[in-house]
């Protein structure tokens, strides 16, 4: 049987940015009661970005109602946004830092990443973008040969250098220092000379009726060149990403010839995948 609200808790005092905050709070006044399952639940939306009220439910063994309230507390202190069946991090115009993506998911990411990488054959030529998962899908390739590449991402373009036989091409544009990525219109410009046999693309943001979306308009610019720029575009897209808010829509799942994720796709979107035709890998 579900549990129910556990006894066991800690003192925080209501209103900080952070559970983490609350507890290094002094004073009397002000104080609520946060229990163990809701400092784990915050622990995992902050490190997978989005879980829904079902998959929580069975994690902690207890109901949904009581994830619900449990969401409902934590949302009015601001710690986490409620969504429609599910619970996110607070906001949707703008992205989590770049050092903490690379540690979120980085399992299901490296899955995605070997499956995609399974249909990608020796010398062929590849756009990739930016995003950690994108990453994993270039370190997947370490053992292809002859790639010809065009990235965006310095980390991808520093990594794949050394491939067997590869040869790697940076676009012009502005260098970003949060993540090494390039964008600008220099960016977009240099990919519309190219038309490449696979576009390897990364995104923040599946929305139920399958829009694509992400946070910032530069890099969302370069994503629909390198999409227009693809005689097969792969998308690559753990399970948090479905129905997370994101600001600028990038395109449609229409766009994409396969998606490659570590869950099977909500129920909700399987009628849109099928009317888009998107052939859906699910990584083991």
């Amino acid at each position: 049987m579900p549990q129910t609200e556990s006894a066991e808790s800690v003192d925080v005092t209501e209103g900080p940015e952070s559970p983490e905050e609350s507890r290094n709070t002094s004073g009397d006044t002000g104080q609520a009661s946060l229990n163990v399952r809701q400092q784990s639940l915050f622990d995992a939306v902050r490190r997978d970005g989005f879980l829904t009220v079902d998959e929580l439910a069975a994690r902690f063994d207890v109901t949904p109602q009581t994830i619900r309230r449990d969401i409902n507390f934590l949302a009015e202190r601001k710690w986490v946004r409620r969504y429609h069946g599910g619970v996110g991090l607070p906001g949707g115009a703008e992205n989590d830092a770049y050092d903490a993506r690379q540690t979120q998911l980085a399992d299901e990411k490296r899955r995605i990443a070997l499956r995609l990488a399974e249909q990608i054959p020796d010398h062929a030529s590849l756009f990739i973008n930016l995003g950690t998962t994108t990453e994993a899908v270039a370190r997947a390739l370490s053992r292809h040969r002859g790639l010809r590449v065009i990235t965006n991402n310095l980390h991808v373009a520093a990594m794949m250098s050394s491939y067997a036989d590869a040869e790697v091409i940076i676009t012009g544009g502005v260098v970003r220092a949060r993540d090494q990525g390039v964008t600008g219109e220099a960016t977009l410009d240099f990919i519309r000379q190219f038309k490449v046999d696979f576009g390897i693309v990364g995104i923040s943001a599946i929305d139920a009726d399958g829009t694509l979306r992400d946070f910032d308009y530069r890099e969302v610019r370069v994503a629909e060149a390198i999409i227009a720029q693809s005689r097969t575009v792969f998308l690559a897209a753990d399970h948090s990403k479905f129905g997370r808010p994101a600001l600028v829509r990038l395109g449609h799942l229409s766009q994409v010839d396969a998606l490659f994720t570590d869950r099977p796709v909500p129920a909700a979107m399987q009628a849109v995948i099928a009317e888009a035709g998107t052939l859906v890998h699910v990584a083991d």
